[in-house]
């Protein structure tokens, strides 16, 4: 698997993430020609080296011709995408990009999504980054993107609507619904922009350190202006991450909140609730708290783009008034599930080598029509999965 780290340790923008890309060895006509499939006129992008505290970076260079104060919805933008000659996955990192930020805008302003008004982002210049960096990633081939520490600035940034805090409403709103981890910096300077928040929010698989991989080529992408106490670049490590044997591994994210006055039931209704929102399992443990007092851990384990979802709900069962969470890594053993027949009811089997579970909610159902044991039921789902394995 070809995978992208993401180090914006001085902040990303869509022109320094594309700029990194190209440094990293990504085609500039294959990207050229995915913006020209748009069919928008009036823009150029070139490429120079420019030293950034001694650093050689590429910057990329967006030229919008007679596009300034262009404003575009999202249906709009939308609208070229889905007519243009693009592949696929240019396309769907594209689209999920002007998504991403479409949502966090309209929540921002209180209007539907298909309906914000993108002011910097629908400018041609911030529409062609997006496109370059989607066609970049698919040029070098990468399928996975991981995300580092995202730096922001502070002070205020000049937006369409005036004078608004940095980071702006937009681009701290899409690093927190993805749930990045964002440090601050004591710098008047704009270090992460909507566009570069944007591209992160959607096409981070995960965030965290450099995953284990063996990296092949690193690119750098120099930002507009020299900062004082670091080089102003993005910083990409490509690479082919290291997979366990017999499974897979990836990051997640693992959730956990007290509780002592939560009855049995709450809990049980928690987990329901946590499973529903997007956790990929969710557990309780019993702790005792301070002065003795008995009281529960609800834990939940996600995904990182489905934490903000996660975090929400859990605080909302439970009634808790603050959540942590940890970045972790899991290893995941190769499994197949296949359905077997039990007397006419159909019943889900997950295998894994030799150990096969038969799913609880089927056994239950069928061993309720069939009114026999649901032990029973268990023992002829297995029973019928392995005689129908072909590796057996």
């Amino acid at each position: 698997m070809t995978t992208a780290w993401v180090h914006a340790f001085a902040g990303v923008a869509g022109d320094m993430l594309l700029g990194a890309l190209l440094d990293a060895g990504a085609d500039l006509d294959e990207v050229r020609a995915a913006i020209s499939a748009l069919d928008v006129p009036g823009w150029e992008l070139d490429t120079e080296h420019t030293p950034r505290a001694g650093l050689v970076a590429t910057r990329a260079i967006v030229v919008a011709e007679g596009d300034v104060g262009h404003h575009r919805t999202w249906s709009d933008i939308d609208h070229l995408l889905k007519r243009a000659d693009l592949p696929p996955r240019v396309r769907d990192r594209a689209r999920s990009t002007f998504a991403e930020l479409a949502g966090v805008e309209g929540r921002l302003h209180g209007v539907p999504p298909e309906d914000v008004h993108f002011h910097e982002v629908g400018a041609l210049d911030a529409i062609v980054d997006v496109i370059g960096v989607a066609a970049a990633l698919d040029s070098l081939g990468v399928d996975r993107i991981v995300a580092g520490p995202v730096h922001v600035g502070t002070g205020t940034v000049h937006a369409a609507h005036g004078r608004l805090p940095n980071p702006a409403p937009a681009t701290i709103a899409l690093l927190a619904h993805r749930g990045l981890t964002v440090v601050g910096e004591d710098i008047d300077v704009e270090l992460t922009t909507p566009t570069g928040a944007a591209l992160l929010a959607a096409l981070a698989d995960s965030c965290g350190p450099l995953p284990a991989m063996r990296p092949t080529v690193v690119g750098y992408g120099a930002g507009t202006r020299e900062l004082a106490d670091r080089a102003n670049v993005v910083q990409v490590v490509i690479g082919m991450e290291e997979q366990a044997a017999g499974g897979s591994e990836e990051e997640l994210v693992e959730l956990a909140t007290n509780v002592d006055d939560a009855t049995g039931e709450v809990l049980a209704h928690a987990i329901t609730a946590l499973l529903g929102a997007g956790a990929l399992d969710a557990w309780v443990v019993p702790i005792v708290m301070k002065k003795g007092r008995p009281a529960h851990t609800v834990h939940a384990l996600c995904a990182a783009p489905a934490l903000a979802r996660v975090r929400d709900t859990l605080l909302a069962e439970t009634g808790s008034l603050g959540v942590r969470w940890t970045v972790v890594r899991r290893h995941a053993v190769d499994r197949a599930e296949l359905v077997v027949d039990v007397d006419g009811h159909p019943v889900r089997v997950k295998q894994s080598g030799t150990r096969r579970k038969v799913e609880h909610d089927d056994a239950v159902a069928a061993a309720t029509a069939l009114g026999v044991p649901l032990r029973e039921v268990l023992g002829r789902a297995e029973s019928i999965a392995a005689q129908d394995d072909p590796e057996r």
